[in-house]
């Protein structure tokens, strides 16, 4: 099968959507699928003119043979190719919608995801909860498919061997992430020993900084550590050295991060925003509303300060990690949506 994923450039951006995406394309090569990866200079995810032509651009640059993989980031551009997008069979990556961001282009991108979902072939999502909110934007039910992330096998974490407890939150530096309800929660405990580490790019600079100025509002500035974006490598050494695995997220697709830190058996503090808590095993987290510091902060309470439930809820973690899906499998199913769609 020949392949064209179309999405925002650059394709290495640090997130676990784009994570998704090369693993994706990393999959579909080995099992000997032609892959190209267009990927689209402008602005994502509501365009301007120039990032409109562009897209329409590359899209007419398809072969006859090519199918049309759109990433969501970038779907809203192709506003206006719906026949087109319907006469081939185009297939939506949704691994959430745009529209869920708060913001001034909100309507506007719901208005586009609405004509769009309904435009193509078919819409993969990255979670059963995107699945069933996509029915409300226009998409047809019987057209959407479910291909959940996959994780790779990771050695235990060891965690940090105090003195305190070491949290570690990731994701990237924008407000749905929720790393500002985290920190106020974590400011209602400083008569605990702990310290927290963020690693995630500075998507959005003007929070990232507003983050930094909380902490020290809060007093926290000798506590919190932002380690900016970080290789895979710097980041598998984050999660072996952990206690405890914190995201108070407002809205997730599916939870990539969350994932990985259960694949390694850490104890987890979550707000349940979107998909997150649908992947958490009996007894390895503390949930709490999302947006709500308050909540947070009196469910992280005993685990920050009792070594003994953190193991418990990291023995819990541990075994619910082991069957998470594995990536080895996704691209197969991948194919199978694509061919769900008239494709192969």
């Amino acid at each position: 099968m020949k392949i064209a994923l179309f999405v925002p450039a650059p394709f290495e951006t640090v997130s676990g959507g784009y994570l998704y995406d090369r693993r994706l394309v990393e999959g579909l090569r080995a099992l000997g699928h032609d892959v190209r990866v267009v990927e689209l200079a402008g602005r994502f995810p509501m365009p301007d003119a120039a990032t409109e032509a562009a897209a329409r651009a590359a899209f007419q640059g398809l072969d006859g043979e090519e199918v049309a993989l759109i990433d969501g980031l970038a779907l809203p551009a192709f506003a206006g190719l719906e026949q087109e997008l319907a006469d081939r069979h185009a297939v939506g990556l949704i691994h959430h919608p745009t529209s869920i961001e708060p913001g001034p282009d909100q309507e506007a991108l719901a208005a586009r995801e609405r004509a769009l979902f309904a435009a193509c072939g078919r819409l993969v999502v990255t979670s059963g909860y995107t699945a069933r909110g996509l029915p409300q934007l226009g998409a047809d039910p019987t057209r959407i498919g479910i291909v959940e992330p996959g994780t790779d096998p990771a050695p235990r974490a060891t965690g940090s061997g105090g003195p305190g407890t070491r949290i570690l939150s990731v994701g990237s530096l924008i407000p749905r992430k929720g790393h500002d309800v985290l920190l106020r929660a974590l400011g209602r405990l400083t008569d605990l020993d702990w310290s927290l580490r963020i690693a995630g790019p500075p998507a959005d600079p003007v929070h990232a900084e507003s983050l930094v100025a909380l902490a020290e509002e809060l007093g926290l500035g000798k506590r919190v550590t932002f380690l900016g974006a970080v290789d895979a490598e710097a980041l598998a050494a984050e999660y072996a050295a952990a206690d405890l695995f914190a995201l108070a997220t407002h809205f997730e697709g599916f939870g990539m991060a969350a994932a990985e830190a259960q694949a390694r058996g850490l104890p987890l503090a979550l707000c349940t925003g979107g998909a997150i808590a649908d992947l958490v095993g009996p007894g390895a987290a503390i949930l709490a509303i999302p947006g709500d510091a308050n909540s947070l902060s009196r469910g992280m309470r005993r685990p920050l300060y009792d070594a003994q439930l953190r193991a418990q809820m990291a023995e819990a973690s541990w075994t619910a990690g082991q069957a998470l899906p594995r990536w080895e499998d996704r691209a197969s199913r991948f194919v199978a949506q694509l061919e769900a769609a008239g494709h192969g």
